[in-house]
């Protein structure tokens, strides 16, 4: 496994065919293919600490990637995830995007391409899992955030809407947005997964 961690390319999609070439791909430029056949079978044998990133096809029979997606996240699992996506999925994509996927890619697409953004996925995947190790970094970012701030992180993690914190916290829609933003900005992160994964790590320090 030495010289491997860090470049576990895991796979999903129903096309045997795209799961074959895309390992032959990885394995001749030295990452590491772990290819899934459905989103259930990679959920059965994910494990949240080994590091990689996840090459998912948007449609799939039974569950499909954006809920294999928002499943990811309900577990605080943060794997950057890249979405193969046919021509008439581009909307899909977008909104996957808006939910803290890590990138999309329109089929038929340059081996190149995808092999550029399959690294910066393992780069963020790495910078991420580096954070989290870094409880006193997490302590201290959090040390950084206003009362409100904090206040809309805890709402945020619990799974509140803006729309509702607004009206909790009795603010406006935009103000609010503001806040989401500067608590990411002084947190050091774009995902929400991630930001789940810290408030974790602020309540259980190891």
């Amino acid at each position: 496994m030495t010289g491997t961690l860090g470049k576990t390319v895991f796979v999903v999609d129903d096309d045997e065919g795209v799961r074959t070439s895309l390992s032959i791909l990885l394995d001749s430029v030295g990452y590491v293919p772990v290819p899934f056949a459905s989103a259930s079978d990679f959920l059965t044998q994910y494990d949240a600490n080994r590091p990689g990133c996840l090459v998912l096809d948007i449609r799939m029979p039974d569950m499909g990637g954006m809920e294999l997606q928002q499943e990811l996240a309900s577990r605080g699992a943060f794997l950057p995830v890249i979405f193969i996506t046919g021509h008439g999925d581009v909307p899909m994509a977008v909104q996957a995007m808006k939910n803290g996927a890590f990138d999309f890619l329109q089929k038929p697409f340059g081996h190149q391409d995808l092999l550029d953004r399959i690294a910066r996925a393992l780069e963020a995947d790495a910078e991420a899992r580096h954070t989290l190790s870094q409880n006193e970094e997490i302590i201290r970012r959090h040390a950084t955030l206003t009362p409100r701030e904090k206040e809309v992180m805890e709402m945020i993690v619990g799974g509140q809407a803006n729309k509702v914190i607004a009206m909790d916290l009795n603010l406006s829609e935009r103000t609010v947005e503001i806040h989401r933003a500067r608590v990411m900005d002084k947190m050091g992160t774009r995902s929400l997964a991630h930001l789940v994964r810290m408030a974790m790590a602020l309540e259980h320090p190891h």
